[in-house]
């Protein structure tokens, strides 16, 4: 298996990149992530031109309804977003293909909306609905928040850290419990009381992040 690939960038187009290892005369076609698609051409030229390395991996794709298969060549900005790829794609529904294209914002900002529970957001991504939004978070809850740093920008990291530390909070907890007892289902009434707190940290007391979720509905 190829894990690395360094070269020039000679081409991003939609998600797909050409890279060309220096004095080989081979090009290889690499299929990036959106969010890293976007990164690589941002500002005057992007990084068309320069050397880049990749960590990649690779997957067979199934072609003319399973009778054949084309190895596809995957690539990422680190191992990390690597091992990131490869927990997504480990959700019932969410193929390696399907994955790239639904990658439009940072794995850390994905993982922190999956802390959150946050079915809405995952709901924006492309090819993500409502039901695989809430398998993501049923299946993933608890194995992403070592990649929640894996943002370049300071708000995906500020999420993350919002995601995770109500749950240290009693307060929380009961908040919790009042809008189950209400009739929300748990994920909903930790969804409801997330978002109360990250729109006012100021926020202490169970009866204030109670009104608090139940204003923000």
């Amino acid at each position: 298996m190829i894990v690395r690939l360094r070269g020039i960038l000679e081409d991003v187009n939609g998600n797909t990149a050409v890279v060309a290892p220096e004095g080989t005369g081979v090009a290889y076609e690499v299929l990036l992530p959106a969010y890293y698609a976007q990164r690589l051409i941002a500002g005057d030229g992007g990084r068309i031109g320069e050397p880049i390395t990749l960590h990649t991996t690779q997957y067979l794709e199934s072609v003319g309804q399973g009778t054949s298969f084309v190895p596809r060549l995957l690539g990422f900005a680190s191992p990390r977003e690597r091992e990131f790829f490869a927990l997504f794609t480990s959700v019932k529904g969410l193929g390696a293909r399907r994955a790239m294209r639904a990658l439009a914002i940072e794995p850390g900002e994905i993982a922190a909306a999956i802390m959150a529970r946050d079915a809405r957001t995952l709901q924006k991504l492309p090819e993500i609905g409502k039901r695989l939004a809430e398998t993501m978070i049923v299946e993933l809850t608890g194995k992403v928040d070592v990649y929640a740093d894996l943002s370049t920008r300071p708000e995906g990291s500020r999420l993350a850290a919002a995601a995770a530390a109500p749950r240290r909070d009693p307060a929380f907890e009961d908040a919790v419990t009042a809008l189950v007892a209400l009739g929300e289902s748990r994920p909903e009434a930790e969804r409801m009381v997330t978002r109360a707190v990250q729109r006012n940290p100021g926020l202490r007391t169970t009866e204030q992040i109670l009104q608090g979720a139940l204003a923000s509905r």
